[in-house]
Formats: structure tokens, C-alpha cells, sequence
């Protein structure tokens, strides 16, 4: 998968708990999955 600049973004960003929204099918999951795998916690939450 290649480097997004949200990535880039979500790394600098200090703020917690983090909230993505955005239109559909432009990856916000696969960004957060890909984001989460970083750290040793990560607790995915889908509300609809």
C-alpha cells in the first residue's frame, strides 16, 4: 500500500480520542487499521 498523506498527518496529530469522517469508500478504514497496527492499543469502534 503506498504512503497517504493522512498517515502523515495522523503521526504528527497529538489529540485523542481520534474521530475520521469523510465521505465513502475513499479508505478511512483501511488509513485507521493501517494507523492502529503502530501501537500496542487499538480498540476500533463502528457505530452506524
Amino acid at each position: 500500500m503506498f504512503e497517504r498523506q493522512t498517515m502523515t498527518y495522523l503521526r504528527r496529530s497529538n489529540r485523542k480520542p481520534l474521530v475520521l469522517r469523510g465521505a465513502r469508500q475513499v479508505g478511512k478504514t483501511t488509513v485507521i487499521d493501517t494507523f492502529g497496527k503502530e501501537f500496542n492499543n487499538y480498540l476500533y469502534f463502528n457505530s452506524l
